[in-house]
């Protein structure tokens, strides 16, 4: 067994282009996705139809900043600004009517025409709450009156935990270690059972004193430990350093659920690899698996937000418990007594994938020899 491990480890070591792989998943890729995909409003462009020239409206105007908007732009009228948003040039759009202040100082409460691009979902949704706040904030201010919320009876304090600039990034980044964790258990593991039948090289194994479950054990394990090396640098270099994420929980715990997760992963694997003939079919098998077990996975997307028989089949999976269960040791700093459970479920999953696996696996070596 140990023997067996040891040849996987060599080989696996000894391919330049999987470890390039590895490193571009748990460095770049990790950093590009997480600063490249965000939630917030960021650098979003304005166009601004003024009928009304006056200081408050230019004042309004310049209230929206970098980095969350582009410097505004003026157009001349209500048509220009309406091809401006046919074209895709403008995401948001601003119409001061005329008279604006004069009305504003009077009492008159005049409306402000703001129009959004719906095509740019996360950017117009979230944007139109930034202006609106923006626009009743400064409006009383330039006007030097106190804002209503200054009269309510109640005063609410707001207290954001875990994350408290809320920024996405921070979400984003652990996501991804949970997606690549997952992608390179299941191919690596899969591609390495069916390089063996291509190649012939496994009629070599067949004639060693070793068993099904040894050999399945061995590629689990040489392919896991590098792809929990590479988890746990990418957690210390990339996200604590490189992106500054604050980990508020145990990395050792984070570390053994990942060692769980890499178990049931790669059973996975292994079981498409004995339904897969071909390397392209295994390829055409695990990736559609792979896509719709992270969309539903909670990490992506709020997993509340989803449907309920969604959330019911999702629970299934081990890539949700794993999802849910680093957000939970990492973030909110859970202890094992609030995270044993999906300990357990992932190991149970990682059982019954190994289960029909070995099943599987030890037929086609029975088919080989």
């Amino acid at each position: 067994m140990l023997t067996l491990t040891s040849k996987e480890f060599q080989t696996l070591l000894s391919d330049p282009m999987v470890l390039a792989i590895i490193a571009f998943l748990f460095t770049v890729s990790i950093y590009t996705i997480s600063t490249g995909i965000t939630t917030e409003v960021n650098n979003a462009t304005v166009a601004v139809v003024d009928h009304d020239r006056s200081p408050m409206s230019s004042y309004l105007v310049s209230t929206l900043q970098p980095p969350s908007f582009q410097p505004p732009i003026y157009v001349a009228d209500s048509q220009t600004l309406s091809d401006g948003f046919d074209q895709g040039e403008y995401i948001f759009g601003l119409e001061f009517p005329e008279d604006f202040e004069k009305d504003a100082r009077t009492g008159k409460h005049p409306s402000v025409q703001l129009s959004a691009d719906a095509t740019a979902v996360s950017q117009a949704g979230v944007g139109m709450v930034y202006i609106q706040e923006i626009f009743n904030q400064e409006t009383y201010h330039y006007l030097k009156k106190d804002s209503p919320l200054a009269r309510l009876p109640v005063k609410i304090q707001t207290s954001v935990w875990f994350n408290p600039n809320t920024m996405s990034h921070w979400f984003f980044a652990v996501t991804n270690i949970v997606g690549f964790v997952f992608l390179l258990a299941m191919m690596l593991v899969g591609a390495a059972i069916i390089r063996e039948k291509e190649r012939g090289t496994i009629e070599h194994l067949l004639v060693m004193p070793v068993t099904a479950n040894q050999i399945a054990l061995a590629k689990i394990i040489s392919n896991g430990v590098v792809i929990a090396m590479a988890a746990l640098l990418s957690l210390i270099f990339v996200v604590q350093g490189w992106l500054g994420v604050q980990i508020n929980g145990s990395i050792a715990l984070y570390m053994l659920g990942t060692l769980v997760f890499l178990f049931s992963a790669s059973a996975m694997g292994i079981m498409f690899a004995t339904l897969a003939p071909t390397l392209p079919q295994f390829g055409l098998l695990s990736l559609p698996v792979y896509v719709i077990l992270r969309l539903i996975s909670g990490g992506d997307a709020p997993f509340e937000s989803m449907p309920v028989w969604v959330q019911s089949i999702s629970q299934f999976s081990p890539v949700t418990q794993y999802a849910l269960f680093s957000h939970a040791v990492l973030f909110r700093n859970a202890d094992l007594q609030i995270v044993g459970h999906y300990l357990v479920e992932m190991t149970v999953a990682g059982l019954i994938f190994m289960f029909f696996a070995l099943r599987r696996f030890r037929s086609m070596l029975d088919k080989q020899g």
